[in-house]
């Protein structure tokens, strides 16, 4: 099981965002140039966090800012955005255990309560910090370089 890199390029995007508005139009091609990505990457992205409400998107080469303060959009809200986690499920199991099997019969029952509480200790993790969290960090390590 791995989460994918849009999370990660996701906070990437917000963290520009909110450490470059009052100095440049924060395009999608600006983002790309940081993230190193291709811009249609950012663009999709850019989709997603808009209709979870955590970007204003300006059309043409208007530019991108939040939509809510820092401190209102957490870990979780930015991975709830742009994971594609199937039924709220992070976890997919294999399709057809063996039945015939004591541990493919018996293995849902095994491991499914295990992996929601797993699940849920990350979702709490992820909305106890929020993007004003992350660029304080930020912050902190751009002043030092």
């Amino acid at each position: 099981m791995q989460i994918s890199s849009r999370f990660t390029i996701a906070v990437h995007i917000l963290i520009c965002i909110e450490t470059f508005k009052n100095d440049y139009k924060v395009t999608s091609d600006f983002l790309a140039s940081s993230v190193n990505v291709n811009p249609v990457v950012i663009r999709r992205l850019l989709q997603q966090l808009k209709k979870a409400g955590i970007v204003n998107v300006t059309r043409g080469s208007g530019g991108t800012d939040l939509e809510k303060p820092s401190d209102e959009i957490t870990l979780l809200d930015v991975y709830n955005a742009v994971e594609c986690v199937e039924e709220g499920e992070l976890f997919h199991f294999h399709e057809n255990p063996n039945p015939l099997c004591p541990v493919g019969k018996n293995i849902h029952s095994i491991l499914d309560i295990r992996l929601k509480k797993i699940q849920e200790a990350m979702e709490r993790e992820m909305n106890s910090v929020t993007i004003k969290d992350v660029m304080a960090d930020t912050k902190k390590l751009i002043t030092i370089c």
